[in-house]
């Protein structure tokens, strides 16, 4: 728990037992103390940037409703809401910090215009794995500091949900080599889209919800999301016949729960609490479920005719060129920004070094003819 949490207990139990020693004196001279009342029922609203219920961040976001309304016997009930029923996509931020809804499910991957070195906290080019970045955030410090981070705009964020390792994207047309990046139009919001602009390519952002009409008519000749459960769930497949690997914009697909910091403070200690566990439980829970089904679902689009192919070696090494540059520029000129690219360099460099050793060693055992 943070210190800021622990504070925040201390005070209530301050005021709390403060008001209990002032209904003893009440009570000892006379005055009846008032009837305990009935434990008071908040609703909240929960907006997402998924369409609702779609497969990996729509379900995570759904199943953190349930699990806060269904553990706290309805005394905090939350209730979704799927891109653009309350809120546009890319306004769940300012939606929560404003306090027009008490939470939202989203990534933290869309606010670089808000805050350049926000997207490392969903995934960063050529970086953590998400394993080693959940590592990050609960033990090496990256909590604090996105803490520090979101706080600038009464905001309380939290892991919630991981979507796992990422593919490359969906092309109308083959890649061959970095001149074919040349002018290409690609749905890629984040720092992995900084990547491809600088290596020439067109990079915009989108709502996962306008992906397929965009691919479909031509306004983008690419696009990545997530991977192939919830990419072939928004059917993808069905206009764009290259899928490309690997996903080294995005090895990580942290999703994030985000409380406004006022309501989170109104609440008592015990649904702080029960937020904070269903978000983690989710956390592990959406990785899981991404894993399981981005494999079932990788078999069948491969049944269904999408052809599997590897960034040329050219494309891959230009970009990773390009990787620390784009990572210096969204950290410079902000001392919390330095601080948090410094922190999220430290933790990649211990987890290569392990990494090493454990898993990229089994896989290359694994892949080994």
């Amino acid at each position: 728990m943070t210190t800021s949490h622990n504070t925040l207990s201390r005070r209530r139990l301050l005021r709390g037992g403060a008001a209990l020693a002032g209904a003893a004196g009440a009570t000892s001279a006379g005055i009846a103390a008032p009837a305990v009342r009935a434990a008071e029922t908040r609703q909240w609203k929960l907006v997402t940037s998924w369409p609702a219920n779609a497969p990996g961040p729509g379900t995570t976001a759904a199943r953190l409703a349930e699990r806060i309304t269904r553990g706290s016997n309805g005394r905090l009930a939350v209730q979704v809401f799927g891109a653009g029923e309350l809120v546009p996509a890319f306004e769940v931020f300012d939606a929560v910090a404003s306090g027009t809804a008490e939470m939202g499910h989203t990534a933290a991957l869309f606010w670089s215009g808000k805050m350049a070195i926000a997207p490392i906290f969903t995934a960063a080019p050529f970086g953590l794995l998400p394993e080693a970045h959940n590592a990050w955030i609960y033990y090496g410090g990256g909590q604090a500091l996105w803490d520090a981070l979101y706080g600038r705009f009464g905001v309380k964020p939290y892991l919630a949900g991981n979507s796992g390792f990422q593919m490359g994207g969906w092309y109308r047309r083959r890649i061959e080599g970095l001149e074919d990046l040349k002018g290409l139009k690609i749905r890629m919001p984040g720092l992995g889209g900084e990547i491809l602009r600088r290596l020439g390519a067109a990079p915009l952002s989108l709502p996962p919800g306008e992906i397929f009409t965009a691919l479909q008519t031509g306004t983008i000749d690419a696009a990545e999301f997530l991977g192939p459960w919830s990419d072939s769930a928004l059917g993808f497949q069905k206009v764009a016949p290259y899928y490309y690997w690997p996903g080294f914009h995005e090895p990580n697909g942290s999703a994030e729960a985000l409380v406004n910091a006022e309501a989170l403070e109104s609440l008592p200690d015990d649904l702080v609490g029960l937020i904070e566990t269903a978000c983690e439980a989710e956390n592990n829970r959406g990785l899981a479920e991404a894993e399981w089904y981005n494999a079932q679902a990788l078999q069948t689009l491969e049944a269904g005719g999408s052809e599997l192919l590897r960034y040329p070696p050219a494309v891959l090494q230009a970009a990773r060129r390009e990787a620390e540059g784009v990572l210096d520029g969204v950290a410079e000129g902000d001392v919390l920004f330095e601080r948090i690219l410094e922190s999220w360099r430290a933790a990649r460099s211990a987890s290569v070094a392990w990494g090493r050793v454990s898993r990229h060693a089994l896989l290359d055992a694994q892949l080994a003819s």
